[in-house]
């Protein structure tokens, strides 16, 4: 009897172990609800703002605990995860608290998939969500082989990533490369934070793990969306006004080289900027390299800019791979990509700047296309806002996603998008067009747009301060009055601070003519009265229902 009781005992506490090791522990996940909501460094309303928080985002909570109120809040505060591990307190009467459980036993079909995929629990409920909305988007595991905190450390070498942030928490202060007074290297908790897939699941960040090659059903639509990639910047005007149409010509590139011509116009726009400030490397009359064009910032690095300047070294580069003419320069620098990156294991924006699954097993964690910890997420997001601007988001995608040994489920991925630049404290350094461009939108001659009609105000707020840093945002309707709720329409006026100047912007929403920020039958008359010269559109107006 007692053999049989032991037996039975045994066997409970067998089936109790082999159930732990199907489970991981489970994340509390709190939703803000309200506007304005501040994010602080203690538990009472005397301590600082770290920064304030989106209204519907979702952050981990460090735990299930109501920290005792030390002022202002009765019923206590919840300390939550808001960038990287960092992390501040926030009022319980604005947090909606659900809990997240991990478990390996699959609880519905689309779970049940990407456990046979291969892929962790703790990835199954982004890529359901995702897949909920996009049913034809598919997504396949790199089985790196890799222990997750020996990626991390290996990518956290100095040198390596750098960060475009003053946080303490974010730089590796043992590293002393600092090269310049706004980029600084990083440290293994930023490069933990941008390398974690988990923490880039959503909409706007998953195409840094898009298959980046040409893809022959946009083929009628891949100039298009180029063009609409890059025609705030600089270059694009410029060679617009040669007739050059940098659309057609990055879409038969990239047909040539089989190559996203979207990626590789977001490439260019992240290298060369939006500005002039690489004029010389895209106006082909630099004295000495008449002719010759590098779009792509190759031959651009480090050690060569300080001795000799980026235009002496991205020229020369040109010349010695005689890209002379925009279209051999366009072509040249993209099959440079595809013969040095996506043909040899980087085939997507997160492979280039992580390289962790190289053909050339000598190439692990090197060869990396670009040192900016942000590149791959600033891409993504730009690609994403090309492909729905362009109406292709209902298309088929494919996405490689990579996955780690040893990987536990304590990231931080806030559900709405990760951060770009983490620093919200004070102004940021970056230009005023940098900003609103980084924040998802577009800046041309004074004017801010981009934003699709029915958008809050407080959205284009927060992802502007999400950049620009909290704070140093003011938004005014059409009577010169200061707004925070309601929609943003055509004719508000945007006011941006940065670290130096501050600058006023007017907001074109494409279709809203009226200024109310919504597309209706009022837009629509408006615009066939103009057509008819009955009634005036103009200024903005006027180019909101061109």
């Amino acid at each position: 009897m007692k053999n049989n009781i032991f037996k039975l005992l045994f066997f409970t506490l067998f089936l109790f172990i082999l159930n732990m090791n199907f489970c991981y522990a489970d994340i509390y996940r709190g939703k803000i609800n309200g506007t304005g909501v501040n994010l602080r460094s203690g538990p009472g309303t005397s301590y600082d703002s770290l920064k304030t928080l989106s209204n519907g985002g979702e952050y981990n909570l460090v735990d299930n605990t109501l920290y005792k109120d030390e002022g202002g809040c009765s019923k206590g505060w919840y300390k939550i995860y808001y960038e990287g591990s960092s992390s501040g307190y926030v009022c319980s009467d604005y947090v909606e608290v659900s809990t997240v459980v991990y478990n390996e036993n699959p609880t519905n079909d689309c779970e049940t998939i990407y456990k046979e995929a291969g892929f962790p629990a703790t990835y199954w409920g982004s890529l359901c969500k995702l897949k909920e909305s996009h049913s034809n988007w598919d997504f396949k595991p790199i089985f790196t082989g890799l222990d997750w905190s020996s990626a991390v450390n290996s990518e956290a070498a100095c040198g390596k990533s750098y960060i475009a942030s003053s946080d303490s928490s974010n730089i590796d202060t043992s590293c002393k490369n600092i090269y310049t007074k706004t980029w600084y290297p990083a440290s293994s908790t930023a490069v933990a934070y941008y390398m974690d897939p988990r923490n880039w699941l959503t909409e706007q960040y998953i195409f840094q793990f898009e298959y980046l090659k040409y893809d022959n059903s946009f083929a009628n639509a891949y100039a298009d969306a180029a063009r609409d990639i890059i025609d705030h910047a600089e270059f694009y005007k410029y060679h617009l006004g040669l007739n050059n149409d940098l659309g057609s010509i990055l879409n038969e590139a990239g047909k040539n080289v089989n190559v996203s011509p979207i990626f590789i116009a977001s490439r260019i726009l992240q290298e060369l900027g939006s500005g002039t400030s690489e004029y010389d490397l895209y106006s082909g009359v630099y004295k000495g390299y008449e002719g010759f064009y590098n779009f792509y910032n190759f031959g651009v690095n480090d050690n060569c800019a300080v001795t000799g300047g980026p235009t002496a070294c991205g020229l020369e580069y040109a010349k010695k791979n005689n890209w002379y003419g925009l279209k051999v320069a366009i072509e040249g620098g993209a099959s440079q990509i595809a013969n040095s990156y996506i043909n040899k294991g980087q085939y997507t924006g997160y492979l280039q700047k992580f390289n962790v699954s190289p053909t050339d097993s000598s190439k692990l964690y090197g060869h990396q296309y670009m040192t900016n910890i942000a590149a791959p997420s600033s891409e993504s997001k730009s690609a994403y806002n090309t492909y729905k601007t362009s109406d292709l988001l209902k298309n088929a995608f494919v996405f490689y996603i990579p996955v780690y040994n040893n990987m536990d489920n304590t990231h931080y991925n806030q559900n709405n998008g990760a951060i770009d630049t983490p620093d919200n404290k004070t102004s940021s350094d970056l230009d005023i067009s940098t900003i609103i461009i980084s924040s998802g939108f577009k800046y041309a001659g004074g004017m801010i747009s981009g934003i699709n009609p029915n958008t809050s105000i407080n959205n284009v707020k927060n992802a502007l301060e999400s950049i620009a840093g909290s704070g140093n945002v003011t938004i005014k309707n059409s009577n010169d009055n200061i707004v925070n709720d309601g929609l943003i329409g055509t004719g508000f006026k945007v006011t941006i601070n940065n670290a130096k100047v501050s600058e006023t912007v007017t907001v074109v929403i494409n279709g809203d003519t009226s200024g109310d920020g919504i597309i209706n039958a009022l837009d629509l008359l408006q615009v066939q009265k103009n057509l008819l010269g009955t009634y005036n559109l103009n200024g903005v107006y006027n180019m909101a229902g061109d």
